[in-house]
């Protein structure tokens, strides 16, 4: 049974585009792994802006600044 973690910022996904994220990642594990998509798990966490960094800064930070 394939368990996928997606994370993203929570920047407003609709469902609509979690829905595609999942068949997505449902659809790639058929089709380059032979899984069987009825068991195959598909979680998307959803993290806050100033709960993810990078390179020693928040996203929230970054995005202030333009990066």
């Amino acid at each position: 049974m394939p368990y996928v973690n997606i994370r993203i910022t929570k920047e407003g996904a609709t469902p609509d585009q979690k829905e595609k994220l999942i068949k997505g990642a449902t659809d790639l594990l058929v089709d380059v792994l032979g899984k069987n998509p009825a068991t195959t798990v598909v979680v998307i966490d959803e993290v806050d802006t100033d709960n993810w960094g990078i390179g020693g800064e928040t996203i929230t930070h970054r995005r202030k600044q333009g990066k």
